[in-house]
């Protein structure tokens, strides 16, 4: 593979990023110097005890968190640049939360074709053709005149993983879209995001599952106190650990 081809097949490139908080007691370091890059089709896996920066690290990619130094280039754009238009560039990179952010007095049609027919300016029937043959991939498709009220937190989940879809983007993130379900709930979210990787999805996801990061990740990435620690391959993380303290953390949680 050529240099260039190599390059370009990186869809956000992360360098010396930082993030810093002030209390009234000490500087907090959120994040400590990252630097990784992500390619097209990866599925990134971001794993780490609480409070190591994961969250920050991801709501960063698309500046929900704006970083106190280092750069993120997103297809070739500096986003950290104070002339760059963000939230264009926010329509191509999905975001799905913890909790379903979804808009409770709008059906769920109406929740999904609010966004591609405001922002990408899509006609009410392309919009909702788009939105009705996503809900049948995640078989939700008689749901679509119900109410948020009316699902399960599952269901929520689904949808808004759909809901992030309408919008074609080229990178999903994902900030521990499983954390806020019941137990039961959980298998069924991690099966659609399982079957978007199938499809070549490029996706970045902070979760717990560890399951879901041996299965389905392409490289997982451990953080602590705001570092990337150590990285590589499901295998390499998981049956081959080398830093000490990851070694303790998956002592802990496998």
């Amino acid at each position: 593979m050529s240099a260039d081809l190599e390059k370009n097949d990186v869809i956000i490139s992360v360098k010396d990023l930082a993030k810093h908080y002030k209390s009234k007691k000490a500087e907090i370091h959120a994040l400590d110097g990252i630097t990784t890059d992500i390619k097209r089709g990866e599925v990134l896996v971001i794993i780490g005890p609480s409070g190591s920066g994961k969250s920050t690290f991801l709501r960063s990619l698309n500046l929900l968190e704006r970083p106190t130094e280092g750069t993120i280039t997103f297809e070739g754009v500096d986003i950290t640049a104070p002339e760059t238009d963000i939230n264009k560039l926010r329509q191509k990179m999905g975001m799905v939360f913890q909790h379903f952010n979804l808009f409770p007095h709008l059906t769920i049609i109406d929740n999904m074709t609010l966004a591609p027919r405001k922002l990408l300016k899509m006609s009410r029937e392309d919009a909702e053709a788009k939105a009705l043959e996503l809900l049948a991939r995640v078989g939700l498709q008689d749901r679509a005149d119900a109410y948020p009220s009316q699902l399960s937190g599952g269901q929520k989940q689904r949808i808004a993983i759909v809901r992030a879809l309408c919008m074609s983007p080229d990178v999903l993130l994902f900030d521990e879209p499983t954390s806020a379900l019941d137990p039961e709930m959980v298998g069924e979210v991690l099966d659609v995001m399982k079957a978007l990787a199938k499809t070549g999805m490029t996706m970045a996801v902070v979760t717990h599952e560890m399951g879901f990061a041996r299965e389905v990740g392409t490289r997982v990435i451990f953080m602590d106190e705001g570092r990337i620690v150590e990285e590589g391959t499901p295998s390499e993380i998981f049956d081959n650990p080398k830093n000490e303290r990851l070694q303790s953390f998956l002592a802990k949680v496998l």
